[in-house]
């Protein structure tokens, strides 16, 4: 995300404290305060400070010579679910879609050139990766991601192609980003996505977008399901009428 740091009310510390934060990852569970410098971008002295405020404040425990995040900075995440009262008035029709059609249900918002799960309803497991709320993933090569990059505008979405390595996940993976940049306006323009193999071989799911009152997108619905149970043809014949009448619902209910 682009910052602009020339406003004189932007706090430099804060963000590098939040540079700090956002460096730990599943590859990075635990660093050392070289590599916890290494990982933000600050020197080791500027890293230092931040990992002892961290510390004292108790989003950050310290093991030897290893840091790394504790449970309390799961308050601050929750703290947003908690604020969006239409992500938890989601959960019953997203349940029901799921009974209906017997697959996984999922709600993401998208951040950046990634999507972030906020609420699952999970059928069976049909990825390699456990999905959970917090689960983030490649927006470009996700449905959910795909439609809602659709409302960004062309030089924004360029700018968000561009920054990417991209990455060939399966032989289907689409890897060049004028036809990435073609399928996302595609898909905009039909108003659902669909991701054939794309991410993981075998997974194949459907995206609609949710809208707020302006009719612009702030998350996004799928239904997602394995190659060998559901064809492109059913998805867009069977889950799609449902699909965009639970996402119509929740979108109701977005302030």
């Amino acid at each position: 995300m682009a910052v602009d740091n020339s406003d004189k009310e932007f706090m430099a510390t804060l963000a590098k404290g939040l540079a700090v934060l956002g460096s730990f990852d599943k590859a990075r569970p635990a660093m050392t305060l070289s590599q916890a410098a290494q990982a933000a971008g600050l020197s080791r002295a500027t890293a230092r400070r931040i990992l002892r405020t961290l510390t004292t404040l108790g989003y950050v425990e310290q093991s030897g010579r290893q840091f790394a995040l504790s449970s309390r900075i799961l308050k601050l995440g929750y703290a947003y679910l908690a604020t969006q009262n239409w992500i938890e008035q989601a959960a019953a029709p997203m349940r029901q879609l799921s009974e209906q059609f017997h697959e996984s249900c999922s709600l993401a918002i998208l951040q950046g050139t990634e999507i972030v799960y906020v609420a699952r309803i999970p059928a069976s497991r049909i990825m390699s990766v456990a999905l959970a709320v917090g689960t983030r993933l490649p927006a470009f090569h996700t449905a959910l991601g795909r439609i809602q990059l659709g409302y960004l505008d062309d030089a924004e979405l360029w700018r968000r192609l561009r920054s990417l390595r991209i990455e060939a996940y399966t032989p289907s993976t689409i890897t060049d980003i004028q036809a990435l940049f073609d399928r996302v306006r595609e898909d905009h323009a039909q108003q659902f996505a669909i991701v054939d193999e794309e991410l993981e071989r075998g997974l194949r799911a459907i995206a609609v977008p949710i809208l707020d009152r302006n009719g612009q997108a702030v998350a996004a619905l799928n239904l997602s399901t394995h190659t060998t149970r559901t064809t492109r043809s059913e998805m867009r014949e069977r889950f799609l009428p449902s699909l965009r009448g639970v996402a119509e619902q929740i979108s109701a209910s977005v302030v």
